[in-house]
């Protein structure tokens, strides 16, 4: 098994079967070009090359590239890449992700995949408990902006919870595989996508600026936070002010 290389803030995961059983949670098989963000020495990759077409393993940091070609070089079907995954190009043919991303890059990168010219059919990222829910819309906890900027393309959801130990070193947070999977309709164009966002993003900011929003016109409560709308009353919202 591959040993494990700490880089910039990332928590590893310690076993290739961790990685097997998440894959299970996932609609990733086996004629997939996978992603692997953040590579590290290869524990994911080594998986994903078992069960996939083709592995894509993406790293920056000298030692963990010098790890993940000594353990995956060889493989036939893995494409090493040297970069960093925040000025990856993209490909332009059919792809999904499967990565172990730094927690403080995890907004960054889902903004990065899904405003991408093609973004991948399915995005599986393990990230802070905190921040995937604050990606899920649920009226049981908040929801951030990012969260109803992606709700009229993506369905977010979380596949599992796993547990510190799974991790070297444990992270001091609560962990988890988030989903993110492309709406098989979407509820406004994607045309019109930078100009929804930037509404969300207003509205979130400026609460003087949302209370102008004629809510009780739609049905929508005005006593609700920003927070508190769907993504359909968002949609909504946005549709009647263009």
């Amino acid at each position: 098994m591959p040993r494990l290389v700490k880089t910039h803030d990332q928590h590893f995961l310690r076993s290739p079967h961790t990685v097997a059983m998440l894959l299970g949670h996932t609609s990733i098989r086996r004629r997939d070009t996978v992603y692997d963000l953040g590579a590290g020495s290869g524990v994911i990759s080594s998986v994903l090359a078992r069960r996939c077409h083709q592995v894509v393993a993406v790293e920056v940091e000298l030692q963990a590239l010098q790890k993940l070609r000594s353990h995956l070089g060889s493989q036939p079907n893995v494409r090493i890449i040297a970069a960093d995954i925040r000025r990856l190009r993209l490909p332009d043919t059919p792809y999904k992700v499967f990565a172990n991303i730094p927690f403080r890059l995890s907004a960054t990168i889902v903004r990065q995949l899904t405003a991408a010219i093609h973004p991948p059919q399915a995005i599986y990222l393990i990230v802070q408990r905190q921040f995937a829910e604050k990606i899920v819309p649920s009226d049981q906890h908040f929801t951030a902006a990012l969260g109803m900027q992606l709700a009229p393309w993506w369905q977010a959801r979380i596949r599992y919870r796993l547990r510190r130990s799974d991790f070297t070193p444990p992270p001091a947070v609560d962990t988890v595989l988030l989903e993110l999977l492309p709406r098989a309709q979407s509820l406004i164009p994607r045309t019109e996508q930078t100009a929804y966002q930037r509404f969300v993003a207003q509205h979130y900011a400026s609460i003087s600026s949302f209370t102008k929003l004629p809510r009780a016109k739609f049905g929508i409560n005005p006593e609700r936070k920003p927070s508190a709308l769907t993504s359909e009353e968002w949609v909504r919202l946005y549709l009647c002010m263009v």
